[in-house]
């Protein structure tokens, strides 16, 4: 062999042991990517909640209600809320006074709710933990919800479509605090749509749950 070939062959071997090491060295610090997932630590199954809350968007009066519900949770990411009964106490707040007092409005056009019946889906894709003060730490999930209402309105009974999101943050395995904010979309006379929003704080209790 030539000695300028073994020069040159010589000079490539000293350049690749080089580039292996550091490409070794570079896979040991960055092996690839890895995501670590941890389980939920609370799980839901049979879950009753109570709560109070209020019907807010209305000018003419605002709703104070009660709600109750049972919840059976499939997974940890969907359930089905098979029934929830709301009642409401309604505050005037003065407007329909001075309608009627100035305008000489009939009172039984304006439509409140009495009570609310419904059933909805729960998905749940969200579930997580904060530090607080980096002296506890506290699980939450934030759902969606959809599903179907029947609501008893001062002028008769009103189907309604309702869609909603909450919060959920937990005590312990037995006990959680639900924040739900619910658009019940009311099919009224002819085309007219009507909004009966709702927002809710509930205990839930949770029953049956392995872990």
């Amino acid at each position: 062999m030539r000695p300028a070939r073994v020069v040159m062959l010589i000079g490539i071997l000293a350049g690749a042991f080089p580039s292996a090491a550091l490409a070794q060295y570079e896979s040991l610090e960055n092996p690839g990517s890895v995501s670590a997932v941890q389980e939920r630590l609370y799980r839901m199954n049979h879950e009753l909640d109570l709560g109070v809350g209020v019907l807010p968007l209305d000018a003419f009066y605002k709703g104070l209600a009660v709600q109750v519900g049972y919840t059976y949770h499939f997974t940890d990411s969907f359930a089905w809320q098979i029934a929830r009964g709301t009642y409401s106490y309604s505050v005037d707040t003065g407007l329909r006074e001075q309608l009627e007092r100035d305008f000489g409005v009939d009172p039984t056009v304006f439509e409140e709710v009495e009570w609310m019946a419904g059933s909805d889906l729960v998905w749940s894709p969200f579930y997580g933990k904060l530090a607080v003060m980096n002296q506890r730490v506290v699980h939450f999930a934030a759902f969606l919800s959809l599903g179907g209402t029947v609501l008893k309105m001062n002028v008769g009974f009103r189907p309604g479509i309702a869609v909603g999101a909450g919060l959920r943050v937990f005590q312990n395995k037995w006990v959680s605090f639900r924040l739900d904010g619910v658009d019940n979309v009311v099919i009224a006379d002819g085309p007219r749509v009507l909004h009966v929003p709702t927002l809710f704080l509930s205990t839930a209790l949770n029953f049956g749950a392995t872990e």
